[in-house]
């Protein structure tokens, strides 16, 4: 058995947030030869009830964005999807409320020492900006898409898919007009090149 499938078990059996409105339920996604991380918050109350990461309308919307189809989303060699929080944390005043942060103090750092060979981590919400880009977390959204769309790199923040950013991305139509064409060129090319050779963690 592998690091990763022990780790992986591990997780989903957390029964730390027993205080969760739903309880506990970790959803995730990974495997070893995983390309792409998509790094976002929590999972919602849809996601939650149909036990699915990004089962709802933003990750329709998402995977619009990303040009891909379920079958590639869904596979866990190409995708890996890891929250900042896997159990739904609740509603707030507007929204979802928080990831709990014992989540990813507990979990995230050996997960992520599991996935050698990501290329391009898609980081979505103020949450996973704080920790995969912590000199950034108080930096606009918008500029920080910008960032990669002028500059490329293997980090990319996006706005959230929910439904709450349609002003933003009204507001922002060079987004659809000339982010997202290259995200799926990008994402195309990852895909093209998989399945990669199994690096070591050095």
């Amino acid at each position: 058995m592998t690091d990763l499938v022990q780790l992986l078990r591990d997780v989903r059996a957390c029964q730390l947030c027993q205080q969760l409105p739903l309880g506990p339920q970790p959803l995730l996604q990974a495997g070893p030869k995983a390309r792409i991380l998509i790094a976002g918050q929590a999972p919602g109350r849809k996601t939650h009830k149909a036990a699915k990461p990004f089962y709802d309308a933003s990750g329709e919307r998402l995977r619009d964005w990303l040009g891909v189809s379920e079958a590639q989303f869904y596979n866990p060699d190409i995708f890996a999807i890891l929250p900042m929080a896997f159990c739904f944390p609740g509603s707030g005043r507007s929204g979802d409320a928080p990831p709990p942060p014992i989540c990813a103090e507990t979990w995230r750092e050996p997960l992520l020492k599991e996935l050698p060979n990501i290329a391009l981590t898609i980081v979505l919400g103020r949450y996973a900006i704080g920790y995969h880009l912590p000199d950034d977390k108080k930096t606009p959204i918008d500029a920080l898409s910008r960032c990669w769309l002028d500059d490329g790199g293997d980090t990319l923040v996006l706005p959230h898919p929910s439904g709450r950013n349609n002003i933003w991305l009204a507001k922002n139509p060079w987004f659809a007009a000339e982010l997202v064409p290259k995200l799926r060129e990008c994402v195309a090319e990852v895909i093209r090149t998989y399945p990669p050779p199994l690096q070591g963690r050095g």
